[in-house]
Parts: structure tokens; sequence; C-alpha cells
């Protein structure tokens, strides 16, 4: 399998793999969490035998976000440059990543190299680091399943993320609007992007070139309009120029515009870029999300219904 990934043209920082006793910190770059929740998955990070950290800040809350931006920022940062911790779990998302995202001390990053984990509003961070200082982390979370508890799915595609060498591969399920939009071919690249309320507000400060990478992204609960504005500016504005393969995740509470669904409205704007789409993967704010590596090299084969994504410990 490996001879069939290519490298990215400048080298990509490469983590430490946590292993039992490692250090691993929550902090929280947007919004306020529950405390229980936050309580409950450390509780699954200490049943793999790590042991669970949080930033000063992590419970603060001011309006939507949690605490100031000079004291989220400040939470980042002093994981980054804490030698013991060795890798971030964002509590949640929400809003607010993107006020700090361009802010963080890339540097520390880059030297010690340490995944940052999460999705959603956290694809702000997620960019940044990887435009900045080549940054691999992990775009995903510990979710809960339908009956409130995390869910086992979640639990096990991180715990394989972050604990192994194994390279992570997701499967596109039949079940999800987006697989329609499935086309045909093969691409490699690193795995880049996310969140596409995120991609787009990161245009013209955050958002890395994109160039020979493949193209995750994934919504929830926006206006189809909106979406349209967003893909329409992304791509107006030659953002999605010269990616090298699609991969669609899951597009939730995106309400009927009685005329088109958002796989019509999707294949509409992603068709024309000509590159192999695999749609309906298990990635986003859906039933059962799974967690995969960012910034590590993948393979997209559309005729397989497969995205593998090289482990964040390889070179």
């Amino acid at each position: 399998m490996a001879s069939r990934f290519v490298s990215p043209d400048r080298p990509r920082a490469v983590p430490a793999r946590l292993r039992a006793g490692d250090t691993i910190r929550f902090v929280s770059p947007a919004s306020s969490p529950d405390r229980q929740a936050v309580e409950t998955r450390a509780r699954i990070f200490e049943s793999w035998g790590l042991r669970v950290t949080y930033g000063d800040h992590v419970f603060d809350r001011v309006a939507y976000l949690a605490g100031s931006d000079a004291d989220r920022l400040a939470d980042v940062d002093a994981a980054f440059r804490d030698p013991k911790v060795r890798a971030m779990i964002a509590t949640r998302g929400g809003k607010g990543s993107y006020r700090i995202a361009d802010r963080l001390d890339f540097t520390a990053a880059a030297g010690d190299p340490k995944p940052v984990v999460g999705f959603s509003d956290i694809t702000a961070l997620h960019l940044c680091l990887w435009d900045r200082a080549r940054l691999p982390g992990v775009h995903g979370a510990l979710t809960v399943d339908k009956d409130g508890a995390v869910s086992t799915q979640s639990a096990a595609a991180l715990r394989q993320a972050l604990m192994t060498s194994e390279d992570v591969v997701v499967t596109a399920r039949d079940n999800e609007e987006t697989v329609v939009l499935t086309t045909s071919g093969t691409a490699c690249g690193p795995l880049v992007g996310g969140n596409l309320t995120m991609l787009a507000t990161s245009v013209g400060w955050g958002l890395p070139d994109l160039r020979g990478c493949i193209l995750l992204i994934e919504a929830a609960d926006v206006f189809l309009g909106a979406i349209d504005r967003m893909l329409t500016m992304l791509i107006k504005s030659g953002r999605f120029a010269g990616v090298n393969g699609i991969a669609v995740g899951q597009f939730t509470g995106i309400p009927d515009s009685g005329r088109w669904s958002v796989a019509d409205l999707l294949r509409e704007h992603l068709v024309p870029l000509d590159v192999p789409i695999l749609g309906g993967l298990p990635l986003g704010h859906g039933a059962d999300p799974l967690c995969v590596p960012l910034g590590a090299e993948a393979v997209l084969d559309a005729g397989a219904g497969t995205l593998t994504v090289q482990s964040l410990y390889r070179a």
C-alpha cells in the first residue's frame, strides 16, 4: 500500500505516536463545552492509559466563546510549548477558532509536533497549522451515539488514529446522502480540509494551497443558499484549482429547498472540477462519524468507495 502514496511538495511534521502514559490536554479554542461531557470523554482517554490535563480556561465562558481570545490562544500555545503534552483535544467546536487560528505559535507547533483533534469550527486551526507549520491533525472527536453515549465507532477510530501506525480506511456508506456524488478514478495527495464554512471563512488569511491535495468537505446546519455562496466563492477565487480529488463527508441539517437537494447543488459545483469524487463518507456531524488524519497522505478510490489515509506517524 505504501507505494501508492505520494509526497507533498513540503515535508510535513511528524509527531510521535501516543503511548500509554503520555499526556494529552483538553483545550477550548472555540465555544465553551459542557463540563460533564468533557469529563466523560476524559475517562475514555484515561482508559487507554493516557494522562489527561486541562488548559487553564477550558470551561471559561464569554457569550458563545470559551473565554477571551487571549485566554483561548494562551491555552493552545501553552500546550504546544509544553514538552509533556503529546496531543491536544478540542473540547468542542461551535464558534471562535477562526478568531485565533492565524496567531498560534507556529514555531512551537513545528518544533515539537503534536496533533490537534477536532472538527467543525476547529477546521480553522487545522488549516492554519497545515499551511504554516505543516502539522497534521485529526478530523473528528469522541462523538455521542443516538442513546447519548460516546460512540464506540468514533472512539475506536480515534484510538487508531492517535495510538497506532496503521493506515486509516474510511468506507463510503450507502445511506449517506452524498454517496450519489461518487464518480470514478483514483487520486493521491495529503488529505486537507474539513468543514466547508471554515474553508470559506479562511479564504485570504488561513486557507492553504490545495494544489495536489485530496480535499475533504462536510457541513452542518446551513442553508442550501449558503453552501451555494461558499462554493461559488471558493471556486471562482481559484482556491480549489489543482486539487487531485474530493472526499465528500456528511452534509446534515440542510433545509430542503423543494427543488434542489444538497447532492444536486454539490454535483453542479464539483463535477466541473474534473477530478475523482468520493461521496458518502461518514465524516462530519452526522450519525456515527469516524475520525481521520489530516495532512497525511491519502488515496481516494472512487471505484472501491474507500479513502485510505496514512498514519500521522509516518514521514
